[in-house]
């Protein structure tokens, strides 16, 4: 992350927002507050209630609570939060001693690697250079108030101790709005007001906005939030408090809708600044601005063009709600190594945090009288004693602890630019949302293979202690962009490749020549091998062959070899593949328009079969069959006037009618095929045959393929569950009671083997299956995705197909599905050097040994997921190696050999390790392992083990490689910092924690997807990307930044754009301006705006064609195409698009990023004491 970007300073607090001013937000009592900006949504309180509660997730601690917003905590460089952020337990303190200007005395921590989180200003930190010691009277602590610090322990009743029991231990929730009413998430829902985003009018009467010549308060240096500062002039202030909180009454909401200065001000006097000379009304603060981890920007803008009321950089422009816990809360003060400093108190005109209790699942009692508090003046006997600053506050920031878009803006400012060369060994690559481009230099590009970690430990007990898994996310024929150079084929003639005698490597750049070049020894197992006469050259000076630059096997890291006879089957070249469309002609796929769609876009489809580089004509050829309880062949020889159909109906001994004239030539025999394809929906347009088979319509594909002699594709285009008697016949078991018991498994798992067997016979034929599927209804994607899965085939659902909303999507998979490269009859192996293996391996495939991954088909989006352990030292010298072998048939029947060479440094200190690795590769490892386990535990199981591993690792690098420093900080490494974010994201997924709504097939859908999926997908996949439409510039061709996935980044008054690889969504919030929806929608309001669409209408003004261009790019850079949903705000489809907030707690119980943080912060601890 850079530490010397800056960003923007806050924007004058409680400033209406420009275009929206005068909005009310009506308070508790319905009378609107004075002068507050109109809230961007009521306070979330959770699900409204009568909503049916989720039981407390497994893994999470009700004790732990998560209960209302946090204060700003700074995460940076080794991410930390405040040593009382889940505090140790300490003594209040009560030497009252108040901090001097300008002196950072209270710096619990010692100097990180480098910030994180909020990348603190470059300005040099006014502290003594070594960590200090924890001094209790340096800093204020939370004061218990009238009750001991409860640190662990069994809920406290009172709310003093509540707010204690939540100082010392837990950040809030970062969803919208109120911290969660009592209990939320771990039982039913007590009855609790609905927060109209507001205070209580009580109390709430003062509200001093900045002016705009006073500009936004200035960042203290060295503090990433611009919270903690006081403003410039003294104000008097006078004593004002909100309403207490009562066990079980919703708090107010952190701060929807209310600029933070509209909270009252907390002390009668105005406080002295902290820092050195604040600067005076119009100047900006003294130094670089600090940046903000949502805000890519560098110098601030004059404070009259800031957006609104949220504290914090305008987040890429949003107008929105403040982010909540902006509230300038308790100021962790960013320390130089990333820990969030220590409590600073309240500031003149700033509200001090909010001590909400949860009130765990006791039903809530009368609400009191509102009683004005202060919330930092809640009666206790020295907290009235204690200097003004030195009062305790308890929330955390949202934009205080790491953001995904900051370190991806990092990503690509600092290496978006150049080049990135493969000539280093263990070089940690570019993020996967960065554009760069690479040069092969002798190192596979990272579009082919990433890793965990490039530097691996040298020993498996240091493996071991670390628990950071080692794996490599490898996809071999991965699409590279125009500017890049494919692999080149080198062909040996009748000798074929160079290998080593003894382990099979390949010739590749590592392999070191010996004696005077006769000889190579094997960089993998070390045995020496004779150079073949043919391929001998001399070496120069250095050692290296002549021929170095003129061999791709000698100096690049990807290359392919022409196979000889000898890595062909039964000896002998293949033939070119075939494709066999095979269609369901049942009532439902009649009815619903879908045969005929298949059939007018296979005419022109066709002509796209996919060919090699010069040919003219592609080699494969077509098959068609249709089925329902029987199945129909065709005969469509480029001979016959009219095609003939031939039907079996004994489908319980498949066989093919007709070997010559099913598998043709496209060219030659197209008026025939033509003719079929007219012929088919007219055909089957009366039928009444409602049931049909399913296994006996891939027995028949894979016969054809055996009689052929070929290997190839069946498209299976299939509507409901095979329950006609057939072999393979299934049941419906779809079961919603088995979610969260022992039995869960089950549904993910085939309900019979007769699948697993007959993917078996398809992996030694070549035959790959793809399924695109039409459910009503349960379909058992679980049993009928097995053959596909294990063939390396891809599934496509379409539930609830209707021709006029999902024609578009279903038609793009199917034309990309069909013109893809792909690889048939394939088979993969990875070598490594002596000291690590591959032991494990995830993806679409099916094993026969534990060796090689068998592959019927593979395409250029598929990847094999391979995870190494040590069997023996590495060494830091040697390095460690890697060679990916993928022998496959192209689509011309080319039998070949696709290689990869990786390598990777080795290391004997953590600090190395740790400062290597790669999140996102190891977010996409530890999901598909996820994943896999639910096939045999249960979720919960499943879930705990992902957080105890995660939890371990970070603990690993507390422990070994942070500077000592309270245990109350959560450190983070630089490049695990979203970490925590990421893996959350993971447990909140549909498969590991479903909601109602979710069907026991989607989530066997999605398990089978994201197991072959890469690393650009998973990381948009798990943390979706959220544009603001309404920033976008229509006159360049770039995206508007992106903005954090919480509800409390939307403002009513914009449209947004949410993709996840599956769906995109357009949100438009209640108040977006007639003209921008005129321009977009074509219609005249909001009402009026159709939430059925399923494409934007085109419209001739810019900004439709910008949205238009956006949508369009973002579809071309995924796999699939993805199905638009528009959302207007408080819409039901809302709900489902709040499911991808994922920053927010979720209606299935799932954390929000700031619980979880601090739930991982508690596991850490646990695992440290």
């Amino acid at each position: 992350m850079s530490v010397n970007q800056q960003t923007h300073t806050g924007p004058p607090y409680g400033q209406p927002q420009p275009g929206y001013q005068g909005y009310q937000q009506p308070a508790y009592g319905g009378q609107p507050l004075p002068g507050v900006p109109h809230a961007q949504y009521g306070a979330y309180n959770g699900p409204v209630p009568g909503y049916q509660q989720p039981v407390p997730p497994q893994g999470y601690f009700p004790s732990l609570g998560f209960p209302s917003k946090g204060s700003p905590v700074s995460l940076n460089s080794d991410t930390s939060l405040a040593p009382n952020f889940i505090g140790s337990v300490r003594a209040p303190s009560t030497s009252g001693t108040s901090l001097s200007s300008g002196h950072l005395g209270y710096s619990p921590f010692g100097q990180g690697d480098v910030q994180n989180g909020i990348p603190a200003s470059t300005a040099p930190m006014q502290r003594p250079p070594t960590s200090q010691p924890f001094l209790p009277g340096s800093a204020p602590v939370p004061v218990s108030q009238t009750s001991t610090f409860q640190q662990y322990g069994p809920p406290p009743a009172s709310v003093q101790q509540l707010s204690n029991h939540m100082a010392g231990m837990t950040i809030g929730s970062t969803s919208t709005s109120a911290p969660p009413p009592a209990g939320l998430g771990y039982g039913p829902p007590t009855s609790v007001p609905p927060v109209s985003g507001s205070f209580s009018a009580t109390g709430s009467g003062l509200y001093t906005p900045y002016t705009a010549s006073q500009g936004p308060p200035p960042p203290s240096v060295s503090q990433g939030l611009p919270l903690a500062q006081p403003p410039f002039s003294g104000q008097p202030v006078s004593t004002q408090r909100l309403p207490t909180q009562v066990p079980g009454f919703a708090p107010p909401p952190s701060s929807t809708g209310i600029g933070p200065s509209s909270y009252p001000p907390t002390t009668g006097a105005p406080r002295p600044p902290t820092m050195p000379g604040p600067p005076l009304p119009g100047q900006t603060a003294a130094g670089p601005p600090t940046s903000q981890p949502n805000h890519v920007s560098s110098p601030p803008p004059p404070p009259s063009t800031l957006s609104g009321p949220h504290p914090g950089p305008p987040m890429s422009g949003l107008h929105g709600p403040p982010p909540p816990t902006h509230p300038p809360q308790p100021g962790y003060q960013m320390q130089q190594n990333g820990s969030f400093g220590q409590v600073r108190g309240p500031q003149p005109n700033y509200g001090g945090a909010y001590p909400g209790t949860p009130n765990y699942g006791s039903q809530p009692g009368p609400p009191p009288p509102p009683k004005r508090l202060d919330p930092d003046s809640i009666p206790s006997p020295q907290l009235n004693e204690l200097p003004p600053q030195q009062k305790p506050r308890h929330r955390i920031d949202p934009d205080a602890i790491p953001s995904p878009i900051q370190v991806i803006e990092d990503d690509r400012s600092n290496r978006g630019s150049e080049p990135f060369v493969t000539g280093v060994r263990g070089q940690v690559p570019p993020l996967v949302t960065t554009n760069f481009l690479v040069k092969d230099q002798g190192n596979a590009s990272p579009r082919y293979i990433r890793c965990t970690s490039y530097n691996i430990p040298c020993t498996s007990d240091m493996a071991k202690q670390s628990q950071v898994p080692l794996a490599a996310v490898i996809k071999p024929l991965a699409t590279l962009p125009p500017d890049e150079t494919l692999p080149y084929l080198v062909d040996h003639g009748e000798s074929g490749p160079v290998r080593c005698n003894r382990c099979k490597a390949y010739m590749c750049p590592f392999m070191q020549f010996i004696e005077g070049g006769r000889r190579f020894q094997c960089c993998f197992c070390s045995c020496v091998t004779e150079v073949p006469p043919h391929y001998f050259q001399h070496l120069d000076h250095t050692g290296k062959r002549v021929d170095f630059y003129d061999r791709p096997e000698l100096s690049l890291g990807s290359y392919e070899f022409l196979a000889t006879v000898d890595y062909c089957k039964n000896n002998k070249f293949p033939s070119p593949p075939a494709f066999i469309f095979m269609i369901d002609v049942s009532y439902n796929a009649v009815k619903s328009g879908l045969v005929r769609l298949i059939c007018e876009e296979l005419k022109s489809l066709l002509d796209y079969l996919p060919r090699e580089g010069n040919m003219e004509e592609s080699a494969i050829r077509v098959g068609f069959v249709t089925y329902n309880k029987v199945l129909h062949f065709y005969n469509v020889k480029s001979s016959l006037a009219q095609p003939q159909m031939m039907v079996v109906s004994d489908v319980a001994d498949m066989f093919v009618p007709l070997l010559d004239g099913f598998l043709v030539n496209v060219n030659e025999s197209r008026t025939v095929i033509v003719s079929l394809l007219d012929q088919i929906p007219e055909m089957f347009a009366d039928t009444r045959e409602t049931e049909t088979v399913f296994g006996p319509v891939i027995q028949a594909g894979l016969e054809a393929l055996k009689a052929a002699e070929c290997a190839g594709k069946l498209f299976i285009f299939h509507t409901s569950l095979p329950i006609a008697e057939a072999p393979g016949k299934l049941k419906n078991r779809d079961d919603k009671k088995l979610i969260n018991t022992d039995k869960e498994k089950t549904l993910f798992q085939p309900q019979t083997s007769f699948y697993n067997n007959l993917a078996k016979d398809c992996v030694a034929q070549g035959c790959c299956v793809d399924l695109f599927l039409f459910p009503n209804q349960y379909l058992d994607v679980a049993t009928l995705g097995i053959v596909t899965y294990q063939t390396g085939g891809s599934i496509y659902k379409y539930a609830y197909f209707q021709l006029e909303t999902d024609q578009d999507r279903f038609l793009n998979d199917l034309r990309r599905d069909v013109q893809k490269e792909v690889g048939f009859d394939a088979v993969m192996r990875v070598r490594t050097s002596t000291g690590i293996r591959a032991t494990d391996f995830f993806g679409a495939f099916y094993m026969s040994n534990t060796t090689d991954v068998e592959m019927a088909g593979l395409d250029c989006d598929k990847t094999i997921t391979v995870e190494f352990k040590h069997d023996d030292k590495l060494s830091e010298d040697s390095g460690a190696l890697l060679q990916c072998a993928l022998l496959y048939t192209s689509c011309a029947g080319q039998r070949r050999l696709r290689i990869h060479n990786l390598s990777l440094n080795c290391c004997t200190q953590l600090a190395d390790l740790y400062r290597n690795c790669e999140t996102d590769t190891l977010i996409n490892f530890l999901a598909k392992y996820a994943y896999r386990g639910v096939l045999n535990s249960p979720v919960k199981t499943v879930r705990d083990a992902l957080i105890n591993q995660c939890a371990q690792i970070l603990a690993c690098y507390r422990k070994n490689c942070a500077s000592p420093s309270s245990a109350g900080q959560l450190i983070l490494p630089e490049c695990m910092k979203l970490l925590p974010v990421y893996l959350n994201c993971v447990l909140k997924s549909d498969v590991l924690q479903p909601g109602p709504e979710v069907t026991t097939d989607d989530r066997a859908y999605i398990r089978q997807l994201v197991t072959s999926m890469d690393v650009a997908e998973t990381n948009v996949f798990f943390y979706p990307r959220l544009l603001p439409l309404t920033k976008a510039d229509v006159d360049s061709d770039s995206l508007p930044a992106a903005i954090r996935n919480s509800e409390e980044r939307l403002s009513k008054g914009d449209i947004y754009l949410l993709e996840n690889g599956l769906n995109i969504f357009v949100w438009v919030g209640v108040n977006v301006q007639q003209g921008l929806i005129q321009n977009l929608f074509g219609v005249s309001s909001f009402s009026q705006i159709s939430s059925t669409l399923n494409t934007l209408p085109v419209l001739e003004n810019p900004f439709s064609k910008k949205v238009r261009s956006i949508v369009d790019m973002l579809q071309v850079q995924r796999s699939r195409y993805m199905k638009l949903i528009i959302v207007k705000q408080e819409d039901k489809l809302e709900m489902l698009f709040k499911h991808f907030l994922v920053e927010d707690k979720s209606l299935t119980g799932g954390a929000s990023y700031v619980d979880f943080l601090c739930h991982m912060h508690k596991e850490i601890r646990q695992l440290l004491s």
